[in-house]
């Protein structure tokens, strides 16, 4: 390729990542699974991008340094604190569950595609693994109930970095099983692979986390030192003891997500952006990479292994790990069926395929076409028929109507309550840890972060959420809020305090109408006028509605001295008030507002 065709092909790429990025985004499915048809079809079906021709023998060296950034972005999430958090259903899942699984996809692998132990072994490990990418993204769609939904994306969270962990492990054993001269030398060698990928990750993270911690490096340069101490680690463990460098990166981003003292946020967000980009390109890059025709020989063996996954792995998992659970059998069905695989399983299939085949492992290279049918068809599978399925077991949420509130300050805590007494769900995010630690000693649920950043993306949970009130003293962030679930809950769900600088800008330094949501309140109120109104003795007072006492009556007793922010329907629909709202509330409707004193 000349120079001219090699930017073609890198615009091309960018264009795909992004074109697939939005349409996962408009069509709440998971990304993977169009960057891996776009790089299908621009690959071996068209002919348009050959990766091999493109990068050369930069390509493998490339794809692993990709590989070990997704790891160790991955293994930054898992908490070791919240171990004892998640419950022992997801315990059981992410063990007992998931050594089931191996072992029913290994067996399958071995007895009906006629892979050796080895191989059947390692797509086993490869096959295990779901994800947040491709469980969060469904769970919006499915909308199950929490205590499947909460199941389901803590699986996601905790499985992705101990799969990947465990097929580097097995990997590495297959390794020195092909290099030694017998079972003492191969175990020897899993040894060195085990010790080196060991000593270099905890030392790295040890490291980081002191540089990070005693303040040796600006803030701003944290991001950097962290991708050149990953990259360093990869590659020097890698050159001590071939092949340790996976599980180097992998346990460096544990010991640094659990180091007491060491704040990660930022670089996670930094490596979750920088994990877009990489598994972007790098997913249309393999794809693209497909032996079709490899994979079509395989013929109808294929499907019976999807089969395989789907009815008896997946199941198999559920019963084991959910016996003696609070969970119903309609709950546990559903959880029986949404698995799909994702990132990981195609990410480090791709690079130990080729290193396998190198190796001289006869058929290493089907491991990449068989992963990815796995991911396709789990994916199209499960996002097709999770949502009607939930629905026939009655295990789906209803309509969305809680509410995602932004700012955890104390007139947001107010009204967080006052709502949950009108049997509405909240969810109270901040970035501020003094309002989030208020919301938590009150019994409000909270989301400890910037709701629009990429973890919040990954992991705020919006199951049973249809409503943004964006309550925060700064109206820049409600803005931003508001734009950033304006395609989650749709405009006319979006409401936010007034922003009392906005009447002072000119048209070109206010926000529009449109990326601020609707005013909160039948009149518009500022996040200072109503902390000022809460100050001087204004309370939220719930009025029921009855024949004997309307909407006329409420009226003339409290007049101008009640701000209505919320009204409960007979069907039990909360709607909040803005003020172009024309509701007539009928007899049998809760209102809630906000009352000031006789003397105000």
């Amino acid at each position: 390729m000349n120079e001219q065709q090699i930017l073609l092909a890198f615009g091309g790429i960018g264009a795909a990542a992004l074109g697939c990025q939005w349409l996962a985004w408009r069509l709440k499915l998971p990304a993977i699974l169009f960057l891996l048809l776009s790089g299908i079809l621009a690959g071996p079906v068209l002919g348009w991008l050959d990766p091999q021709e493109m990068f050369g023998p930069l390509l493998m060296p490339l794809v692993s340094l990709a590989v070990a950034l997704i790891l160790f972005e991955g293994s930054l999430t898992l908490h070791l604190s919240e171990w004892r958090e998640i419950g022992s259903v997801v315990h059981r899942l992410v063990t007992l569950g998931a050594l089931s699984t191996w072992a029913v996809i290994t067996l399958a692998t071995h007895w009906l595609l006629g892979f050796d132990w080895m191989l059947a072994l390692l797509f086993g490990t490869l096959t295990l693994v779901t994800g947040p990418t491709v469980i969060v993204p469904m769970l919006r769609v499915v909308r199950p109930k929490a205590s499947v939904a909460n199941i389901l994306r803590w699986e996601g969270i905790v499985i992705d970095p101990i799969g990947a962990l465990l097929a580097v492990v097995v990997y590495s054993f297959i390794i020195a099983s092909a290099e030694g001269a017998g079972l003492s030398h191969s175990l020897m060698t899993f040894g060195g692979v085990i010790l080196c990928g060991s000593l270099f990750g905890i030392a790295g993270g040890w490291v980081l986390g002191q540089i990070m911690r005693r303040q040796w490096l600006p803030e701003y340069l944290h991001n950097l030192a962290t991708l050149a101490g990953v990259l360093g680690i990869f590659i020097a463990s890698n050159r001590v003891m071939h092949e340790s460098g996976l599980l180097a990166v992998t346990l460096m981003g544990m010991w640094l997500a659990n180091m007491k003292g060491v704040d990660v946020r930022h670089i996670l967000h930094f490596k979750e952006n920088l994990s877009v980009l990489l598994i972007s390109g790098l997913f249309i890059l393999l794809a693209a990479r497909l032996d079709l025709k490899a994979l079509i020989a395989l013929g109808p063996l294929v499907l019976i292994l999807l089969l395989v996954i789907q009815f008896i792995a997946r199941p198999l998992n559920v019963m084991l790990s959910t016996a003696g659970s609070n969970l119903n059998w309609r709950e546990r069905a559903l959880l029986a069926w949404i698995a799909p695989r994702g990132i990981v399983a195609a990410a480090v299939s791709a690079i130990f395929a080729i290193r396998l085949d190198e190796a001289g492992h006869q058929g290493a290279l089907l491991l990449v076409p068989l992963t990815f049918a796995v991911i396709i068809g789990t994916v199209v599978l499960q996002s097709a028929t999770a949502r009607p399925l939930a629905r026939l077991l009655k295990v789906a949420e209803p309509a969305p109507s809680g509410f995602l509130i932004v700012g955890a300050n104390g007139p947001a805590r107010i009204i967080a309550k006052a709502l949950q007494q009108l049997g509405s769900r909240v969810l109270l995010t901040d970035s501020s840890w003094e309002n989030i630690r208020a919301a938590r000693m009150e019994g409000l649920p909270t989301y400890f972060g910037n709701p629009a950043s990429q973890h919040a993306d990954a992991h705020l949970d919006l199951v049973g959420l249809g409503h943004l009130l964006a309550l925060s003293p700064s109206g820049e962030l409600n803005t931003l809020a508001a734009m950033r679930f304006r395609h989650d809950f749709g405009h006319q769900r979006l409401h936010a305090l007034a922003n009392s600088q906005e009447s002072r800008r000119s048209d070109k330094h206010r926000a529009s109408h449109e990326h601020r949501g609707q005013l909160l309140g039948s009149e518009a109120l500022t996040y200072t006028k109503l902390a000022s109104l809460l100050g001087q003795g204004a309370e939220l007072y719930s009025t029921h509605l009855t024949e004997a006492f309307g909407w006329e009556d409420y009226q003339t007793l409290h007049g101008d001295r009640a701000t209505l922010l919320f009204a409960r329907d007979t069907g039990g629909w909360v709607h909040v008030l803005t003020p172009e709202s024309s509701l007539k509330p009928a007899p049998g409707w809760t209102l809630l507002a906000l009352i000031q004193p006789d003397n105000q």
